[in-house]
């Protein structure tokens, strides 16, 4: 009995570190979930729609946001990347390329990446990546919230064309 014992310990180690440990991106993938694309504040709402036996899962692989931190952070530079060869896939995001709503985000510019899927990269003041966000299921209006929300406001006194006036 007590061999037993011992030989079954190794194996619930394993299985509790497994129900421990982060889903990979592939595992997420495996349950149907997008890790790069899932907010932890979508778990909580899989209850309304009946499907709470996913919530631990879900848990597993979502990203922490805004209402689960308990704060937004704001950056004050971010870089839109994005293939014009991928507009046909992605109207919304070309309409918002070719409208006049990016020219209200002075701190925001617009990358093109030959092949790549739209992509938001997050900087600090120095210009390092502090989040990449895919942006693929967005329209336009929640890419506008999105920038207004988590990109530093920029005023007319920040403006360095408006203060080297002669």
């Amino acid at each position: 009995m007590n061999k037993f014992l011992l030989s079954l310990i190794p194996v619930l180690v394993i299985v509790f570190q497994h129900t421990k440990a982060e889903f990979t991106t592939k595992d997420c993938r495996e349950l149907g979930f997008i890790k790069s694309q899932l907010f932890c504040s979508s778990c909580d709402t899989l209850g309304e729609y009946g499907l709470d036996e996913l919530k631990d899962h879900c848990r597993e692989c979502c990203q922490k946001d805004a209402e689960s931190s308990g704060k937004l952070m704001v950056y004050p530079k971010a870089v839109l990347e994005v293939c014009t060869c991928k507009f046909g896939a992605y109207p919304q995001i070309q309409a918002f390329i070719k409208s006049d709503r990016p020219q209200k985000f002075p701190n925001l510019t617009i990358k093109y990446v030959r092949g790549l899927d739209p992509i938001v990269k997050l900087m600090d003041e120095s210009g390092n990546v502090k989040e990449t966000l895919s942006i693929t299921k967005w329209n336009t209006d929640t890419v506008q919230e999105f920038f207004e929300t988590r990109l530093t406001k920029v005023t007319d006194e920040d403006d360095y064309l408006l203060t080297n006036r002669v």
